[in-house]
């Protein structure tokens, strides 16, 4: 595949102004959003668990000793 010279002189600039070579950089900037992607899914899955209702009181019965306070009071310091 081919990169027209704009978009290779683009990264080029980024990649030097990082003090990086063009390599170096796009291979940091793959695994950046590489992780994006995981974050993004980590993200949908945990807003679908999360909404279901009752997790939060099961979590709480699971974990006692980390269940948050009622509303109002100073939580215990870790």
């Amino acid at each position: 595949m081919k990169v027209d010279s704009a978009t290779r002189d683009r990264f080029a600039a980024v990649a030097a102004a990082r003090g990086q070579s063009m390599r170096a950089y796009l291979a940091q900037l793959a695994i950046e959003e590489e992780n994006q992607v995981k974050l993004n899914k980590a993200t949908l899955v945990f807003r679908e668990v999360t909404g279901k209702p009752g997790i939060a009181e099961a979590f709480d019965a699971a974990f006692p000793e980390d269940a948050p306070g009622p509303r109002g009071t100073a939580g215990r310091a870790a």
